[in-house]
């Protein structure tokens, strides 16, 4: 995931994902049909280069803050980011993670120098 996804992620707010090019429609797929942590715009009718209209933007909004699809990633991105903070507090798995990386790099106990 991008960026913006992992901000999101940790902050703890759902995504209205529209992606327009390149790495953004991986990162939507991921955000709302993997992870379910987002719902997703998408043109209507064929529009020419992926426009949305501003009901549709205004509709997904509403959807996104109040209704039974924002509901459940709201819900699934605090699951997420509690999940994302518990592995990045001393003793995550993200900090073991550094730890191993710093002793391959830098020598056997070489983390115990930066701690």
């Amino acid at each position: 995931m991008g960026g913006s996804a992992l901000e999101s992620m940790c902050a703890g707010v759902a995504i209205l994902a529209m992606p327009l090019m390149a790495e953004q429609h991986l990162n939507a797929r991921m955000v709302v049909e993997e992870v379910g942590m987002g719902l997703r715009l998408w043109p209507r009718n064929m529009a020419p280069r992926g426009i949305v209209e501003a009901e549709e933007v205004a509709k997904m909004v509403v959807e996104l803050m109040e209704g039974e699809g924002g509901k459940r990633a709201r819900k699934r991105v605090k699951e997420v980011s509690e999940c994302a903070y518990g592995a990045m507090k001393e003793g995550g798995s993200s900090s073991r993670t550094l730890d191993l990386l710093i002793d391959h790099v830098c020598g056997e106990g070489a983390n115990k120098v930066f701690k």
